[in-house]
């Protein structure tokens, strides 16, 4: 069967949604047509000249990253810098360049969650859950269609709430109308005021399906003309946000937990505050630079934060509440390639996506 870029991405994408990425990202198809066929996919969590290189020798025309490998305009493209090199490579080739980046860190099963799976991290949960994300939709239809109703939304993707689907509430009571004389209502007569047993229905649903779940309203509602009402939560929602808090399945001594943290992130050197001479149960993760969350997971009750990019001023500010251990960039999102290794080989059985052997981590310890 034949398998085009496009099908590729809409498998990655209806895992962690572009609506999910921060403000400041650039997650999405940075080079290269979608409609193409694909030839194979190389996974990569930078994609750097010696990561297309390896494309190019393997007949992979899609690179699938972590990192955007643009992040800001292009004003020319000349060679002058490895951005530009990749992108004139990239383009030369006909490969196509791919960055899922913090709307995987954002969903609950992505980046830090794959962290948490390293820590073998139990009832883990987001850290720092994201509000606004979330809408509520409330309609108005006749009783006896408002299965049907419910079905085309449960479809559409309404309904959600956590680990449960097909989430909704009903409750019946009397709507009125009255069509104008070019209307062809449902029920009633035009001219004549009408009085409906209906059933006010209402559905949560992420706000970036709020298109398609409106289509779905008007596709399988009975009416001429539909009511609805859709409303913003502030509401956090508990699966999308930033970093992970779990707990291990024994609490650790402390010591022995960062020799168990470095075996585990395969990292030449953990960077950490004092000891506090207590045990480390509660552990908060969050894959990158991740010192933004230090309060948060201060606020959780953590034992011990791991993430990267600390900078120096900023290990105080544990005030021995918790251990930091910084395990490094690279080393905190490596597994974001078996990430979407995992995505792409459940979705399509009969496709074997490459992982990159080039290690691109610039950092080197001594």
């Amino acid at each position: 069967m034949k398998i085009t870029i496009k099908d590729i991405l809409q498998v990655i994408e209806a895992y962690a949604p572009p609506a999910y990425q921060e403000s400041y990202d650039n997650a999405g198809l940075i080079f290269g047509d979608a409609g193409r066929e694909v030839t194979n996919v190389l996974l990569t969590l930078d994609a750097t000249e010696a990561v297309i290189d390896e494309a190019i020798a393997n007949n992979c025309n899609l690179v699938i990253a972590h990192h955007p490998i643009v992040f800001g305009g292009l004003k020319k493209i000349n060679g002058k810098n490895y951005v530009e090199r990749v992108a004139i490579k990239a383009i030369k080739h006909d490969i196509a360049v791919y960055a899922a980046h913090t709307n995987l860190d954002n969903v609950h099963n992505g980046v830090s969650a794959m962290m948490g799976e390293r820590l073998g991290l139990q009832s883990s949960r987001v850290l720092q859950p994201k509000k606004q994300l979330l809408r509520k939709l409330y309609t108005f239809v006749p009783v006896a269609d408002a299965e049907i109703v419910r079905t085309g939304l449960f479809a559409a993707g309404a309904g959600h709430i956590g680990n449960y689907s097909e989430c909704s509430f009903g409750h019946e009571g009397v709507g009125t109308f009255k069509g104008q004389d070019d209307t062809n209502p449902y029920v009633g007569e035009p001219g004549s005021r009408h009085l409906e047993q209906e059933t006010k229905l209402e559905f949560i649903f992420p706000a970036y399906l709020e298109s398609k779940v409106v289509a779905a309203l008007l596709k399988c509602h009975p009416y001429e003309e539909v009511a609805y009402d859709i409303v913003v939560l502030e509401n956090y929602h508990q699966r999308v946000g930033s970093g992970l808090i779990g707990v291990l399945p024994q609490p650790m001594e402390e010591m022995e937990f960062l020799q168990y943290v470095k075996a585990q992130f395969m990292t030449g050197c953990v960077r950490y505050t004092p000891l506090r001479g207590k045990p480390v149960s509660k552990v908060a993760v969050c894959g990158g630079a991740g010192s933004f969350l230090l309060k948060q997971a201060i606020a959780a009750g953590a034992d011990a934060f791991v993430s990267a990019d600390f900078k120096y001023h900023e290990f105080f500010d544990a005030e021995n509440q918790l251990i930091i251990a910084d395990v490094g960039h690279f080393e905190s999102e490596q597994f974001a390639v078996e990430l979407f290794y995992l995505i792409l080989t459940e979705n399509f059985r009969n496709f074997a996506p490459l992982k990159s052997t080039i290690r691109t981590n610039p950092v080197n310890y001594l």
